[in-house]
């Protein structure tokens, strides 16, 4: 019911009533509209969505690209047309679908926070663009003496790496990333990992050696190298070894490598999982094809299956 109430002595009247009075409603809070470009929404919650490190690294440089994209654009609300937009001038730009995944990703989890925050109002549907299964390029042995000896004759730093990276499969963060504390009693433990979660691996005996060098002051085994240079490296063994024109051939093809020795060797792909940390088995999945051996016994079946029925 609609209050009035008197000025000058602070009573309440029902409405119709005489004197000087003022007419109070009861209404709900009402929110004043702020709008936010996706690098403003960023600087808001990047911190608390992600912890430093490389992944956050790939985040911020993809926010900013979707922010470029949209032209600053500032929004209250995110519309449908605006993430089709974007998915449309990624895919220009020659994105695979596999990348715009990831970038889209990225948005998602930034959105739905700001949703939630109530910095926003809306939030579109999010579409997972279908991925072709890629082939995984890994080394064989010969092409690992002849590239890790290139390697070496340039860094025995990097040289080390190497090996370290082949043996563990290990991400060239995580390995560069380790501590001194994190190698102990044959395993290393990665802590800062792409799926957030930590795990720990026991080594080879080439790689518990390719730990074992002088502290010099460096906080870890790998800590006197950084991603760029062991690139650089990388690429100029490559090129020496003739196959520079290879561009699968990257330092991430070590840790398939390592992937598709442990399944072709047997290793059931639970532990291959554990292993690598993936953070689902779907992504172990791309290296079962390798695993040949795993359907040999149905050939055994389907024969003893024919030679009952011929008998």
């Amino acid at each position: 019911m609609t209050q009035v109430q008197s000025v000058a002595g602070g009573n309440s009247w029902p409405a119709g009533a005489v004197g000087r009075y003022s007419v109070t409603y009861g209404s709900p809070e009402l929110h004043v509209v702020t709008e936010f470009s996706l690098r403003e929404l960023f600087a808001k919650y990047g911190d608390i969505l992600w912890e430093p490190g490389s992944h956050k690294y790939n985040v911020t440089s993809f926010i900013g690209e979707l922010d470029e994209l949209l032209l600053g654009q500032r929004f209250s609300a995110f519309s449908q047309d605006m993430l089709d937009e974007l998915v449309g001038k990624l895919r220009s730009r020659g994105n695979s679908n596999a990348t715009i995944n990831r970038k889209m990703a990225a948005l998602s989890k930034l959105l739905r926070k700001a949703y939630k925050m109530g910095s926003i109002h809306s939030l579109p549907e999010f579409r997972r663009q279908k991925e072709r299964a890629g082939r995984i390029r890994f080394l064989d042995q010969d092409e690992e003496e002849r590239l890790f000896a290139a390697i070496r004759a340039r860094s025995e730093d990097a040289w080390r790496l190497s090996i370290f990276l082949v043996d563990t499969g290990a991400r060239l963060g995580e390995a560069i990333g380790l501590t001194w504390n994190d190698v102990q009693a044959g395993r290393a433990s990665f802590w800062i990992t792409k799926s957030a979660r930590s795990r720990t691996v026991p080594l080879t005996k080439r790689a518990m050696a390719a730990v074992k060098v002088p502290k010099n002051g460096y906080d870890g085994p790998f800590a006197m190298l950084r991603q760029a240079p062991f690139r650089a490296i990388w690429n100029e063994a490559k090129a020496e070894v003739g196959l520079n024109d290879d561009e699968q051939l990257v330092p991430h093809a070590l840790r398939h490598t390592c992937a598709s020795r442990l399944v072709q060797g047997g290793i059931d792909l639970r532990r291959v999982q554990m292993w690598l940390g993936h953070q689902t088995l779907t992504m172990t999945m791309r290296y079962a094809h390798l695993a040949t051996n795993d359907l040999d016994p149905c050939v055994d079946v389907l024969e003893r299956k024919k030679k009952r029925k011929t008998g």
